[in-house]
């Protein structure tokens, strides 16, 4: 059945079944309100893990690898949050879903690199579990552009970017996002500095709008200096949306999922038009 996420995400690309996910929680009532979601929505059955012994036990008795996790941070057996350093030390991509969130826990769950993180508080929390799980088991249709001149910016956008499950290229500069758009058709959005040696970011944005238009390509542009109306002219050559660094991982996130989000829509819109 077609979904609508809270945020405005739309799917409608039918199952996502085969993939394994795991869900450490020990609720009962939270265990089947997500089971049942899950399976309503993408026919997602998903393995439930009550204590942390059952979480290890999950990974030991398959090789199947484990496509996503959702945890608890206080599990029976590990309420000190051994669970979801466990998941971490693994590898395995982690959504955390949390009814305890204080002072300081955010930047902790950060620097761990999870995939994103859900607080229990409301009563939209497993309708937000939800799309932030389709988010991750669909992002690999995007493909994204990254371009910036600093390797330490590339590195950064590029593995927060991959944390998401985005297939990422990178460029060094102008010219050569240039030849990477002409070969790779596919890139839905390009994230790009303002300041670059050979083509800045406003250069590079008009010269793509020449001939690719916003239906086709997303542009979010990204700069760290303090001139407010630099945005404005962004905007003004073409560009979608416009962050100052230093910019925080939700921030980030939620403007690259609306961008994308935009674009599937005039895609789709575009695709009902050409038919009628």
């Amino acid at each position: 059945m077609p979904f609508l996420g809270i945020s405005g995400m739309q799917y409608s690309g039918g199952s996502l079944a085969g993939a394994r996910i795991l869900l450490a929680e020990d609720s009962n009532v939270f265990t089947s309100m997500i089971s049942k979601k899950l399976k309503e929505l993408f026919d997602i059955d998903i393995e439930i893990c009550r204590n942390f012994e059952e979480l290890q036990l999950a990974y030991d008795k398959s090789a199947e690898p484990i496509r996503l996790a959702i945890s608890n941070i206080n599990l029976p057996g590990a309420e000190k949050g051994e669970a979801l350093e466990y998941l971490i030390d693994l590898s395995i991509p982690t959504i955390v879903f949390t009814g305890t969130f204080q002072e300081g826990m955010r930047d902790e769950l950060i620097a761990k690199d999870i995939v994103d993180y859900i607080l229990k508080d409301n009563i939209f929390a497993v309708d937000l579990l939800a799309e932030s799980i389709c988010r991750f088991l669909t992002n690999h249709r995007h493909h994204v552009l990254i371009v910036d001149d600093s390797a330490t910016a590339r590195a950064l956008l590029s593995s927060r970017l991959k944390r998401y499950n985005f297939r990422v290229s990178v460029a060094e500069n102008g010219t050569k996002a240039l030849e990477i758009l002409k070969a790779n058709r596919d890139i839905g959005l390009m994230v790009t500095d303002y300041n670059m040696p050979d083509i800045d970011g406003f250069e590079l944005t008009r010269r793509i709008r020449a001939s690719v238009g916003s239906h086709e390509l997303r542009i979010i542009g990204v700069s760290s200096s303090t001139n407010r109306l630099l945005s404005a002219r962004f905007l003004k050559a073409g560009g979608n949306d416009f962050i100052l660094r230093p910019f925080i991982d939700e921030e980030f996130y939620c403007r690259v999922n609306q961008n994308l989000d935009t674009l599937l829509q005039i895609q789709s819109m575009r695709q009902i038009r050409l038919s009628a």
